[in-house]
């Protein structure tokens, strides 16, 4: 086996081990905590969302990829390609837009209580699953004309406005077809993108006001001061810096690529960068929320009691 190939084997099968577990982990323990306390907070709704979301990106690119990677030919028939790339799509576009509100929502909590950022903070909690639902409507909604042309990657001829993905073509069929739905995707992507990055920007700003305030209060105190809301700031941003720092290189990559003749090898790297926000944000999530720390240790106790009564 090619280094190249190689090295591209291993890096796809560590985005599925890491990956895949990690965020069937998050689902699991966001279910127990539901089941316990018979309610979820706003913010953990959207991580446990967002980790599903992230799961079928997993399921549905990651592991094709992986397996070309190593060899695996003739993968999927025209139905099964419809269904992963509309569910890669859909499910990418809700990682985006679930990272988005997350981060909205999180400086939407810790801004000043002013009238305005009171009614917000009302209704978007009181509404969250609202949100969640019509971005769901919104990206099942706009992917399937792509869809309808996808189809299994065969010796035949196709327009010269097909995307190319491992087992499958996307056939635009016209020049029009193609500009359309590449500016949809793009202009929502961007709007996700740019909002987030403003809610973080935002929230930094806080963070920093509120970290020269507690400069005059003495150190043993801090800790105290230092609230829920101001710790899960704190995490939604390295979420959102992953996110944009992984959008940038692809996007960077892509720039790079319309200078090249060749751009096979390019092409697997800005998969692998679009597809490691699926696999690293779990890491992210599990090692910054506490109320998964907390379950993961109330589980494992309540397992071995259980265990002990058994034995008993």
């Amino acid at each position: 086996m090619a280094p190249y190939i190689l090295l591209k084997a291993i890096g796809f099968f560590l985005l599925v081990i890491v990956g895949i577990p990690g965020n069937i982990f998050i689902i699991l323990q966001f279910t127990y905590i539901r089941s316990i306390e018979k309610k979820l907070v706003p913010s953990n709704i959207i991580l446990s969302i967002l980790s599903l979301a992230n799961l079928f990106v997993g399921i549905s690119r990651i592991i094709p990829q992986s397996l070309n990677a190593i060899g695996v030919e003739d993968l999927f028939d025209d139905l099964q390609c419809k269904f992963a790339i509309y569910t890669f799509r859909v499910t990418r576009a809700m990682s985006i837009c679930l990272t988005s509100l997350l981060s909205c929502h999180q400086c939407i909590l810790i801004a000043p209580t002013t009238k305005v950022w009171v009614y917000l903070k009302r209704e978007v909690t009181k509404n969250i699953i609202g949100i969640i639902t019509i971005l769901w409507v919104m990206n099942f909604s706009i992917y399937p004309y792509s869809c309808l042309n996808t189809h299994a990657q065969k010796n035949k001829t196709t327009s010269p406005y097909t995307l190319h993905l491992i087992y499958c073509d996307v056939d635009f069929l016209t020049y029009t077809a193609y500009i359309v739905n590449g500016t949809i995707y793009v202009v929502r992507d961007f709007i996700f993108v740019g909002l987030m990055t403003l809610a973080s920007s935002y929230m930094v700003f806080i963070l920093l006001r509120h970290e020269k305030n507690m400069r005059s209060i003495r150190s043993s105190n801090k800790e105290q001061n230092w609230s829920a809301e101001f710790k899960a700031a704190r995490s939604v941003i390295m979420l959102v810096v992953l996110y944009v720092l992984l959008f940038g290189l692809d996007n960077a990559m892509w720039v790079y690529t319309l200078t090249l003749s060749n751009v096979s090898n390019m092409n697997d790297i800005r998969v692998f960068l679009a597809s490691s926000y699926a696999a690293l944000s779990p890491i992210l999530i599990i090692l910054t929320n506490p109320k998964l720390h907390r379950s993961w240790v109330l589980s494992k106790k309540n397992k071995k009691e259980a265990v002990e009564l058994f034995l008993l």
